[in-house]
């Protein structure tokens, strides 16, 4: 769809300019929403309050100038981070994926289950910022441009906060390998 043609026209859209909007997009913010939720119905509700939060947005005369996918990334991103604010946070799920082969060694499943949790773990305790650019960047396979208009900083910042991101979970990770092996 031709985002910036959109955005430069008269803000006004169509119900068929908005449906293709919302085909395009939702798919990839609901799989940002449930890395980063790790719950598919919370997915669901973020998914729904983006795209709510855009139409009102755009019809209070405001919303994305540029680039349409940064800014409903960066309203997904604020959603999950007042959910986080607003709710302790949930146990890691200690069930097996979806896609897993239920058949393989029990022992295996175990052990990648138990892998997965960790990194989960040592993810979600990385900054908001730092987590964003790991899920654009890696999971949804963004360029760095692409990262830095979602979070608002130049590529070179968003540059060195992935660095610092990929450091700090490298490090949280061997020091949780080393507490395991003591």
């Amino acid at each position: 769809m031709a985002n910036t043609m959109l955005l430069t026209e008269t803000r006004t859209f169509s119900k068929q300019d908005l449906v293709g909007i919302y085909e395009e997009h939702s798919p990839g913010i609901f799989r940002y929403a449930v890395r980063m939720l790790g719950d598919r119905d919370l997915a669901e509700d973020c998914v729904s309050e983006t795209f709510s939060r855009f139409l009102h947005a755009v019809r209070q005369g405001g919303g994305p100038r540029d680039n349409l996918r940064a800014y409903l990334y960066r309203v997904a991103h604020n959603w999950i981070t007042d959910h986080y604010r607003r709710q302790p946070q949930p146990p890691l799920s200690l069930e097996l994926d979806e896609h897993e082969d239920h058949e393989s060694n029990p022992s295996n499943l175990v052990s990648q289950s138990m892998e997965r949790d960790r990194v989960r773990s040592a993810f979600l305790r990385l900054p908001a910022d730092q987590q964003q650019v790991i899920q654009l960047r890696f999971l949804e396979d963004w360029a760095h441009d692409e990262v830095a208009a979602a979070l608002g900083k130049t590529s070179e910042a968003t540059r060195a906060l992935q660095y610092r991101a990929l450091n700090s979970l490298r490090r949280m990770l061997l020091d949780a390998e080393d507490e395991a092996l003591s």
